[in-house]
């Protein structure tokens, strides 16, 4: 069973006691959720400008999410991954800063910046790891109310690694938790598949790193990825890597759609050469008969077949297909977890489920991460006064996001919070000329792509690999 706690010391308690005498939550710490690089960045912003914030990170350790794809390099180079504020506090103690035109893997990513971020004086004191956060209202207010509401603290409640209850009483939430823990199914509806759930104990969710620490679950199977992303793409490189040094390996690849050149990719005209390197290569071993392709394949069910492997059946061309595997690894994208929220007041895009003036931004029917154009605190802002998501989770099930993108969303917002709207307004974000990520980039009127799993993708050398979500993360 368990408890509420108040006995543990905390940063807000005197100033929830004095709230409770002036009426004002001034005094109030500014609560993070996700000790990710755009919750930390959110952090260092609001040191930086007199704020007080607690992060609340459910790992027992800062980057959770990026260390998962720690073995995927990143399109996109140092420069890109760091946060200004963040590296402001990190020089002040002593930090050797990597090369910035070199390209980081997510596992260095965590290694060579968050874990030293968060090892600084400023973040390590409001810093609280195993607190996994269940809920969040306003201080003795439910959802229907409305009067007094903007004056009322946020009440968040969280977990911790015992199971114990807690709670943190704050002056704004910053939620910048990710999607990364919430994958979407492999049901080309939207739902896991039938007996999707069932068969969990043979089905991988993003990307799984073959070729290291889980090669001896995929070598010498048959093993299916569905997906039509980046993040699928990658994983089948990989596959097909491992293929060549255990031959008895095979690689299906399931996807909905038919339109290959648009899987594919621009090639050597793709304004991003590695991205477009990514899919020169994935052509290539389709060609060369490395990888089989099973489209159009909408999955529908799964069962088990004999020896315990999967029987994946998909409607193909208005009949039903089915294909016996060992493994299965969906990458169909992200989606944001909503339920602790339940309790404030959200205005979100019915089908993105991003903030609503957000979602034409963003949209993967129509924009890319390169063209999606620079946004702040006003484009980001809920019904609920002082409640703003950052980092992946603002783009909902949209694979468009973009890391620096992150740390410009939390710049804007604690701008906000600290009463400079001008400086929320202001744009500071500073790209590369080509951009640092890849995204769908269907034109209007075209059929959706299926959502990426990643966002700003790999470092593609002389082989191509598998691709990062270095904002999935947050």
């Amino acid at each position: 069973m368990t408890s509420i706690s108040s006995s543990i010391p905390r940063p807000d308690a005197a100033a929830m006691s004095a709230m409770h005498a002036t009426g004002s939550t001034a005094d109030l710490p500014i609560a993070i959720i996700g000790g990710g690089p755009v919750g930390l960045a959110a952090a260092a912003q609001c040191l930086a400008r007199g704020l007080e914030p607690v992060i609340l990170e459910a790992g027992d350790r800062v980057g959770a999410a990026v260390r998962a794809w720690g073995h995927v390099p990143m399109f996109s180079e140092w420069e890109f991954n760091l946060d200004r504020a963040a590296v402001g506090l990190l020089e002040k103690a002593g930090w050797d800063r990597p090369d910035d035109r070199v390209y980081p893997t997510g596992r260095e990513l965590a290694e060579r910046y968050l874990d030293p971020l968060s090892a600084t004086p400023e973040i390590s004191a409001r810093l609280r790891l195993n607190s996994r956060v269940i809920g969040m209202a306003r201080s003795q207010l439910g959802k229907l109310r409305t009067e007094g509401r903007e004056v009322q603290p946020f009440e968040v409640r969280y977990g911790d690694a015992s199971g114990r209850e807690h709670r943190l009483f704050a002056r704004a939430v910053i939620d910048a938790s990710g999607t990364w823990s919430n994958p979407s199914p492999g049901g080309a509806n939207g739902l896991p598949a039938i007996g999707e759930r069932s068969a969990a104990d043979r089905v991988r969710y993003g990307m799984p790193d073959v070729l290291g620490a889980e090669r001896d679950r995929y070598v010498g199977k048959r093993v299916l990825v569905v997906g039509s992303g980046h993040s699928a793409i990658g994983t089948l490189i990989d596959l097909a890597a491992l293929a060549e040094l255990s031959p008895g390996t095979r690689i299906l690849w399931a996807i909905r759609g038919t339109d290959m050149v648009r899987i594919y990719g621009g090639g050597s005209a793709d304004q991003l050469p590695r991205r477009g390197a990514l899919g020169r290569r994935v052509r290539a071993l389709v060609d060369q008969g490395a990888i089989e392709i099973l489209t159009p394949f909408a999955l529908d069910e799964i069962t088990r077949g004999a020896g315990g492997t999967l029987v994946v059946a998909g409607i193909s061309d208005g009949g039903t297909r089915s294909v016996e595997v060992d493994e299965m690894i969906v990458a169909t994208g992200l989606r944001p977890d909503l339920s602790f929220l339940g309790e404030l007041r959200l205005d979100l895009d019915p089908a993105l489920e991003c903030s609503r003036a957000l979602a034409p931004l963003i949209d993967p029917n129509v924009h890319s991460c390169g063209t999606v154009r620079p946004h702040g605190a006003a484009e980001l802002a809920q019904p609920e006064p002082g409640l703003y998501l950052i980092g992946m989770k603002s783009y909902g099930r949209a694979p468009t996001f973009l890391l620096a993108t992150g740390y410009e969303q939390a710049r804007s917002v604690v701008a906000k919070l600290a009463g400079d709207e001008e400086g929320a307004r202001r744009i500071e974000l500073v790209l590369p000329e080509t951009g640092v990520c890849s995204g769908s980039g269907a034109r209007p009127g075209t059929a959706p792509a299926e959502t990426e799993a990643e966002c700003c993708g790999p470092k593609i050398t002389t082989e191509p690999r598998a691709t990062s979500c270095c904002g999935a993360v947050a």
